[in-house]
């Protein structure tokens, strides 16, 4: 008798572990939708990589900037700003169009705003249960229209990789 219900609690605890299922937890280092990556250029040099001026850039018709300094307060401005010569900025996932206003010189006299159009065909790739999914962006517009709001401040806009599945390469190159 002794060695049934030894064996039935132990069937029993070992399905009671059985029907455990994983922690449904996603990875840090797990993929996720990227975003399209822009270097700027000397337009009088196009080999040298030239550093913007106090960029902030904005969901054209919004006024909600791209945030580029994370670690400072929400109610900081010089969150929004930047002054290197690499950005990185999300395109939308519900959408075919993404329009962006680059300010260059914010919040200076000389402040010069231009707007860029991307056009792009997307796909969702399905990364697991507890990740969901990561779009990938293919820029249909070889090249992303500009359209000044103030004058010109850049010159002249390539697309080097239209295929936006990683961040690991640069996808356009904006000259000025």
């Amino acid at each position: 008798m002794k060695k049934i219900v030894l064996i039935t609690l132990s069937l029993l605890l070992a399905f009671s572990f059985w029907n455990c299922e994983k922690d449904d937890i996603c990875a840090e280092g797990t993929p996720t939708t990227p975003r399209v990556i822009i270097e700027f250029y000397d337009a009088a040099n196009p080999t040298v990589l030239k550093n913007v001026t106090n960029l902030r850039v904005e969901e054209f018709g919004t006024g909600e900037g791209v945030v580029f300094n994370e670690n400072l307060p929400e109610t900081s401005p010089a969150r929004f700003l930047t002054n290197g010569n690499k950005i990185a900025i999300p395109l939308k996932t519900f959408a075919n169009i993404s329009e962006f206003d680059f300010k260059f010189n914010y919040g200076d006299a000389t402040e010069n705003n231009d707007v860029i159009s991307f056009t792009y065909d997307k796909e969702d790739i399905y990364i697991s249960r507890a990740c969901g999914y990561k779009t990938i962006f293919n820029l249909t517009d070889n090249n992303p229209n500009s359209f000044p709001v103030s004058g010109y401040w850049i010159q002249n806009i390539i697309v080097n990789q239209p295929n936006i599945e990683t961040e690991n390469e640069i996808h356009v190159k904006i000259y000025f």
